[in-house]
């Protein structure tokens, strides 16, 4: 059984930064796609950054460009999501995700989740 959990959310200012670990245990992030998703209160879940494990194929939010990043720790079986320059529209709830394949970052295409992690961004 695929079990996740992100962590390492918190309360930050904005301007500030925080990374977001995911830890995977039942299987391995190699040969999955992986997702980082956020779900503001009132709004749906949306894709932050996707990436397919096949072929590389990667994608990230408008919104976050040149401020997330995603990273793999393939020897602890961990993924990131580096975040600077935090705003207060990134305050939400964090999710990780994976797939078998991957059909494109929308939260529907992902079978396996984790808890969510808080992230609030102040003014």
């Amino acid at each position: 059984e695929v079990q996740l959990q992100a962590y390492g959310g918190g309360l930050v200012q904005a301007g500030d930064s925080l990374r977001l670990s995911c830890g995977a245990s039942g299987y391995t992030f190699d040969g999955y796609a992986i997702g980082w998703f956020r779900q503001a209160p009132g709004k749906e879940r949306e894709g932050v950054s996707c990436v397919s494990k096949h072929d590389g194929a990667t994608y990230i939010a408008d919104s976050v460009k040149g401020r997330f990043t995603v990273s793999n720790n393939n020897a602890n079986n961990l993924t990131y999501l580096q975040m600077d320059r935090l705003e207060p529209e990134d305050t939400a709830v964090y999710y990780c995700a994976v797939d078998p394949a991957f059909g494109g970052c929308v939260a529907d295409l992902f079978g396996s989740w984790g808890q969510g992690t808080q992230v609030t961004v102040s003014s």
